[in-house]
């Protein structure tokens, strides 16, 4: 299952068949809004608005563990956020479409992971974004017409101000591509919670390190905003179909990293897939709250989300809903 993030402009996803708004509770809190359930050109697809309809909630305050947890456990397997963003490159313009392959994260007031005291884990997060997912969008993209980039730094910033001159210079500096304020540390939740993800950055106007910017209207934002809108969601249409083509059922091997059925190891050969190579050394779920699950006494790598390790179930006895479906 496809899920689908929306940010500033998209709260809605035009075309989804089976069309059922749904209520999802997680462990973490309330997600953004309810999250939209559906089928476009046959392929199940959830879309969540990051900001709620509306737009009620600043970067700041969302909730991305609530959001991501409420995509894992609808049965989502791969992600695609959409995000409006401000341009640090020339040769990016308002109207561009960004396919980012990074991220620098500046963001300091946010919960930034799953886990916590009592259940410890490092992920790897030096490759955030998943490279099938970047080639399916591009190649829709640019099937469309679009103007679109493969490659680029997103600077995440803590928000709700937008950059002073000379932070915005500095990022410059850095080689950064874009900035915006919601990614981080929703990419990073995503490799945590083993989703595929990917980011398509919808640039809306320069930032403020080139001259002139101050003469932007903000009638000129809002109808640029708009336009990207319009055509991201022609771009989801054009990217699920091709996402949602059978190409295999993924199953874990015995070193506990996902594989496809053609090619049960890795070797060099092997493309990486972001959250599908992921070598999880974490605990299940009830070792947190009560030490060593006792429905699960045999070591090995096992992940409180991984469908073929560990006991899959929770601290309070149940069944594990982000098991994989």
């Amino acid at each position: 299952m496809i899920g689908l993030i929306g940010g500033s402009g998209l709260y809605d996803i035009d075309g989804l068949e089976e069309r059922e708004w749904r209520h999802v509770p997680t462990p973490w809190g309330e997600p953004s809004d309810q999250l939209l359930f559906g089928r476009l050109a046959g392929v199940k697809c959830v879309f969540l608005p990051r900001h709620g309809r509306g737009h009620p909630t600043p970067p700041s305050r969302l909730n991305y563990r609530a959001n991501i947890d409420a995509l894992k456990r609808s049965g989502v397997t791969e992600v695609i956020s959409l995000s409006a963003v401000g341009s640090l490159q020339e040769e990016l313009p308002p109207g561009h479409f960004v396919i980012v392959d990074q991220f620098i994260d500046r963001t300091f007031a946010r919960e930034k992971s799953f886990f916590e005291a009592g259940c410890v884990a490092h992920v790897s997060v030096a490759d955030p974004v998943c490279p099938r997912l970047g080639d399916a969008l591009e190649a829709s993209a640019r099937g469309l017409g679009l103007p679109v980039t493969r490659g680029g730094t997103y600077l995440v910033m803590e928000g709700p101000q937008f950059s002073t001159k000379a932070e915005s210079k500095l990022y410059r500096s850095w080689g950064c591509s874009v900035i915006g304020m919601t990614n981080m540390p929703e990419a990073k939740l995503a490799r945590e919670a083993e989703l595929c993800y990917a980011t398509v950055a919808m640039v809306t106007d320069y930032d403020c390190w080139r001259d002139g910017h101050d003469h932007v209207t903000v009638e000129e934002v809002v109808r640029v905003l708009l336009g990207n809108a319009d055509r991201a969601k022609a771009l989801v249409k054009a990217v699920i179909p091709a996402l949602g083509a059978p190409r295999g059922r993924a199953r874990p091997a015995a070193t506990g990293r996902w594989t496809t059925p053609s090619s049960p190891r890795r070797n060099a050969a092997t493309p990486r897939c972001c959250a599908s190579w992921m070598p999880w050394r974490g605990v299940c779920w009830a070792e947190r709250a009560r030490g060593p699950c006792p429905l699960d006494p045999h070591q090995g790598p096992r992940g409180p989300w991984n469908p073929g390790y560990g006991c899959g179930r929770r601290a309070t006895g149940r069944a594990n809903p982000w098991k994989f479906r």
